[in-house]
């Protein structure tokens, strides 16, 4: 099988509102850095392009088709597209590669949250005959998550606060975070509910912007002469959209998804963890059978910034950061997609 490898990574900051600026100028800065990162000049020196946005953020059908402006209509590239996080276009990519149909590829993701309500947005991933006719918010979904797991005593308040205390911190160190702070767990709990049990801080903020990678062969990272990472495993898992039918507390499908990527092939240095409410990183940390010697989430993670259709790329490329800065030998990324970590994808990385 194929090696593949990371050479680049860019995302733009994580900010509340981008105001005037379109899906296109939010991705054009950020597709360019990441170019001139590898050392090429743009999206013709690739073999194959895969993007991941959603139309419903855009209120229009075929919307991405407007991303693919900030790469140039002429020459004409192979291009893809996925309706969901660009994690699963960088997926679709691997499998590109793999299958000897290409030996590089640029992935993207992107989305502008801010002008519409992105919680009810988000509720048209739910079961179209009995939830999503409901117009059930995704923070509300999550609150009840959060009630299943303190009433049953899997968790205290404290443990969320503690989790919101440390991706403020860990940001602090971010200069593309949108939330950071040096704040203390019993800062947090001196918050107002939001949504009970939920305070704000337990809730990722909406953020716009846009995120990039390029991925190839081994044989083509050395030929670029970049610093690289592998990808020794990825896989993901979808668990059932009736709420009833799945343990709400658990996360199976990213055990099972950690499981066939082979995370437990070696020791895991740092973890980047896709949980947009603090007690989903609690889940996922005791799904994945995350240690103290593990940095989770030394970004801040999505509760720091986060760019819907993007951040799940972002994770694989905040772990490729610390990889190629010497800074860890082997870690994991984690992105999710659906109601209450329905659907897993879970992303090994290795040092050259």
């Amino acid at each position: 099988m194929r090696e593949i490898a990371i050479v680049g990574y860019q995302q733009s900051d994580c900010v509340s509102d981008a105001g005037a600026q379109n899906e296109v100028e939010l991705i054009i800065p950020v597709v360019g850095r990441v170019f001139e990162q590898v050392g090429i000049t743009n999206a013709q020196d690739v073999d194959f392009v895969c993007s991941g946005s959603c139309d419903y953020l855009q209120g229009a059908a075929f919307a991405f088709v407007l991303g693919v402006d900030a790469l140039g209509a002429v020459p004409p590239i192979k291009e893809s597209h996925v309706e969901m996080d660009a994690a699963w276009a960088l997926y679709e990519s691997i499998l590109k590669i793999r299958m000897g149909h290409a030996d590089s590829a640029l992935v993207y993701g992107f989305g502008k949250s801010s002008p519409g309500e992105l919680p009810i947005v988000l509720s048209q991933q739910l079961d179209p005959y009995y939830l999503a006719t409901q117009w059930v918010d995704t923070v509300s979904l999550a609150a009840m998550q959060a009630r299943l797991m303190l009433d049953k005593g899997l968790i205290t308040e404290r443990d969320m606060a503690e989790v919101v205390s440390r991706s403020r911190r860990n940001a602090l160190n971010n200069p593309r975070a949108q939330l950071k702070g040096d704040i203390s767990a019993d800062d947090v709990l001196a918050e107002e509910t939001y949504l009970s049990p939920l305070r704000k801080g337990d809730i990722c903020p909406v953020s716009d912007g846009a995120s990039a990678m390029i991925i190839c062969t081994v044989e083509q990272a050395k030929a670029w002469g970049k610093p690289y990472a592998v990808i020794s495993g990825i896989d993901h898992r979808i668990e059932t959209h009736n709420m009833g039918m799945r343990d709400l507390t658990d996360s199976v499908s990213t055990r099972a998804a950690a499981e066939r990527a082979g995370m437990g092939n070696g020791k895991v240095d740092v973890a980047e963890l896709y949980a947009p409410f603090s007690h989903q990183e609690i889940i996922l940390t005791r799904a994945l059978g995350l240690g103290d010697d593990t940095s989770v989430n030394p970004s801040g993670g999505v509760l720091a910034g986060n760019l819907m259709m993007a951040s799940g790329l972002s994770r694989i490329g905040e772990v490729f950061d610390r990889i190629v800065a010497g800074e860890a030998q082997r870690g994991i990324a984690h992105a999710t997609s659906g109601p209450c970590l329905q659907h897993n994808l879970v992303t090994v990385l290795e040092a050259a």
